[in-house]
């Protein structure tokens, strides 16, 4: 496999799979395998940090802090600036009409934090939008809301403490 790589790398051919490619020419996804496992030798500055442990917080009281601080709380794949999803992505747009402080964590950052938000809220997709530490919904809720006048109501009052 190792030399199939090398052939394919010296003469410029992307390492991907391409269709209509005969049997002899075809590139299988499966030789391009991508680890998150650290190698023991990695030096101590660059091994992933879990910010729980030094916080002393368990990862569920990092969720109750974040409803309790942030009135308008959304946990996506990305961060508002650059979401990883077109739900994400969605809900951000829809929320930003309203002209409030949203307050974001990226789910894909920490498993740990995916599973303790959903156990949080009992609900299995995400985003996850709080409001005023109330679970809302995802997107399409929160666009379904928001084409009703439901969530400027809902908003109301953030966007008075926000002024």
């Amino acid at each position: 496999m190792v030399r199939l790589l090398a052939n394919i790398i010296r003469r410029g051919v992307a390492p991907f799979p391409v269709s209509g490619l005969t049997a002899s020419g075809s590139f299988h996804q499966s030789i391009l395998r991508f680890s998150t496992n650290v190698p023991d030798d990695t030096h101590e500055d660059f091994r992933p940090t879990i910010k729980t442990e030094s916080s002393g917080l368990s990862i569920k009281d990092i969720v109750e802090q974040d409803l309790k601080e942030n009135p308008v709380m959304i946990y996506m794949k990305g961060v508002p600036d650059l979401p990883r999803c077109g739900f994400s992505a969605l809900a951000v747009r829809v929320l930003k009409e309203y002209n409030v402080p949203l307050s974001a964590r990226n789910i894909l950052e920490d498993l740990e934090l995916k599973n303790a938000v959903k156990a949080f809220s009992h609900w299995p997709t995400f985003p996850q939008i709080f409001i005023n530490g109330e679970f809302v919904g995802g997107s399409d809720i929160i666009l379904n809301m928001h084409q009703t006048g439901e969530l400027k109501e809902k908003l109301n009052d953030v966007a008075e403490k926000n002024k």
